[in-house]
């Protein structure tokens, strides 16, 4: 299977999580990890449902793979996340040594992949991750966009 087709195909178990958190009330994120073309962790946001402002998606995803593995590193893992991850999730990337994370759609307020700053694949880490941004954008910008609207309305 070509790489585009990996990235849709595990993009779109990204999406899947996102519509849960979305059923419960929460900014509609979800993300999973994937080894050896296997997904080994995931997670979608639930900050508001835990109490607790470190639930957002990504870190549910490397909690659950670190949990599959019985190892806080996951070398040669990559993150499917269906928003760009902000400062803190960006930190427990790299801590995590995740080699690739794709998102798919862009955080314009708080993105910490490219768009107000990059720390994935800054110089001054110590670890750095390729990116790839764009998957299915469409599906899960629809998604947030809606849940925002109606959340305003």
């Amino acid at each position: 299977m070509s790489q585009r087709k990996q990235d849709i195909e595990f993009m779109s178990a990204a999406i899947a999580l996102a519509r849960e958190s979305l059923a419960i009330g929460e900014v509609p994120v979800g993300a999973v990890v994937v080894k050896d073309n296997k997904i080994i962790g995931k997670g979608f946001n639930c900050p508001i449902q835990t109490r607790d402002p470190t639930s957002h998606a990504e870190i549910q995803a490397i909690r659950s793979a670190t949990h599959a593995l019985g190892n806080y590193r996951l070398n040669g893992t990559t993150l499917y996340v269906t928003l760009e991850p902000c400062i803190m999730c960006a930190g427990a990337i790299l801590n995590a040594r995740i080699k690739r994370v794709v998102f798919a759609t862009r955080d314009q307020r708080y993105g910490a992949a490219g768009s107000q700053i990059n720390l994935l694949d800054s110089p001054f880490m110590n670890h750095r991750c390729r990116i790839e941004s764009g998957i299915l954008a469409d599906q899960s910008s629809t998604m947030i966009r809606a849940f925002f609207e109606k959340r305003r309305s």
